[in-house]
C-alpha cells in the first residue's frame, strides 16, 4: 500500500507523519514539497513514475480564506489546477486519490446538519475553488474519497488554537465571533480516519464528511482552549458584523459524519476530548 503525501509539509501532512510515527506505519511516502508539488506536472509525473504509488493522500491547498478574494488565480491554480494535475495522474498510474476538502463549499444558512449530497453553492474565493477541485477529480478518476472537514486544528503548523493561546499568553481581554456554527476538527483525528480508509481497503468510493463530533461558535471554542490550558483571559462574544472579513463565512456548517462512520467504522471523538489531548501535546 505504497502512499504518497502530497503537502507533507502542511498541517496535515505532519499529523499524517506523526500518527504514522506512533502507530509504526511504513507505507507513507513524504515527498518533500520541491519534489511533490502539485503545480510541476513534470516533477509530479516523475514522481509517480518512480514511486508507484497505491494512494494518493492530496492534502496541498491554497487555503488562505480572506487573502484568496485577492488572489483568485493563485487559490484557483492551486485548489483546482493542482487537483487536477493530481487526479490525471491517478488515473494514469491507477492509484486511489483521498482528497481533502472543506465545509466552505456551503453557504451556511440553514441549521441543519449537512450531507455530502446537500447544493454546494460556496460564498467565498476559496470554497468556490475547492468546489472546483471536488468537480474536477470526480470527473476525471472514479477511484476518489474526498473529505470535507472544517476548523483544522493540531500541535502543527498555524491555527486557532496556538493563535489563540499567544494572544491569550499577551492581552487580557479579547473579543472573538459568536454568530459562526461549525465543528473544530483535531488534524491527528482526521489523519486517523484517512489512514483508517486505506487500512480497510474497502472501495467505497466518493464523498465523506469529516469533523469531531459537537456544534460550537468561535466564541466557545476560544473559551475552552483558555479554560483547558488555564489561560487567565476575558473573552466577550461579537457577531461576525462586527468583525468583518474580506471573505464570508457559512454561518452553519455542522456536518454529518454517519457516512464515513458506517462506511469505514470511524470512531469520531468529541470536539473537547480531542482539544485536551492537543492541548497536553502543546504543553510538553
Amino acid at each position: 500500500m505504497k502512499t504518497l503525501v502530497l503537502g507533507a509539509s502542511g498541517q496535515l501532512g505532519q499529523c499524517l507523519k506523526a500518527v504514522a510515527e506512533k502507530r509504526n506505519i511504513d507505507f507513507l511516502d513524504f515527498p518533500d514539497e520541491h519534489e511533490g508539488n502539485i503545480l510541476d506536472e513534470e516533477k509530479l509525473k516523475a514522481l509517480f513514475e518512480k514511486r508507484r504509488p497505491d494512494y494518493v493522500i492530496n492534502c496541498a491547498a491554497y487555503t488562505a480564506v480572506d487573502k484568496a478574494e485577492d488572489e483568485v488565480d493563485l487559490a484557483r491554480l492551486v485548489n483546482k489546477q493542482g487537483a487536477l494535475n493530481v487526479a490525471l495522474l491517478c488515473n494514469e498510474y491507477s492509484a486511489k486519490l483521498i482528497h481533502i476538502s472543506t465545509d466552505f463549499i456551503f453557504e451556511g444558512n440553514v441549521v441543519e446538519l449537512l450531507k455530502e449530497d446537500d447544493l454546494a453553492e460556496p460564498i467565498s474565493i476559496y470554497g468556490l475553488t475547492k468546489l472546483e477541485g471536488e468537480i474536477d477529480i470526480i470527473d476525471n478518476l472514479s477511484e476518489h474519497y474526498i473529505l470535507r472537514t472544517s476548523w483544522l486544528y493540531s500541535e502543527f503548523a498555524n491555527n486557532f488554537v496556538k493563535t489563540m493561546l499567544k494572544l491569550g499568553a499577551d492581552r487580557d481581554e479579547l473579543s472573538i465571533i459568536a454568530d459562526q456554527i461549525g465543528t473544530p476538527t483535531y488534524a491527528i483525528d482526521l489523519a486517523g480516519a484517512i489512514l483508517a480508509i486505506i487500512q480497510s481497503g474497502k472501495t467505497d468510493y466518493g464523498v465523506y464528511h469529516y469533523s469531531n463530533e459537537g456544534a460550537i461558535s468561535w466564541f466557545d471554542f476560544a473559551k475552552a482552549i483558555f479554560d483547558i490550558s488555564g489561560t487567565k483571559v476575558k473573552v466577550n462574544p461579537i457577531p461576525t458584523s462586527a468583525y468583518p472579513t474580506k471573505a464570508r463565512r457559512p454561518k452553519f456548517s455542522v456536518m454529518d459524519k454517519a457516512k464515513i462512520k458506517i462506511t469505514f467504522g470511524v470512531e469520531v471523538p468529541y470536539w473537547r476530548d480531542s482539544l485536551v489531548k492537543c492541548i497536553n501535546e502543546l504543553k510538553k
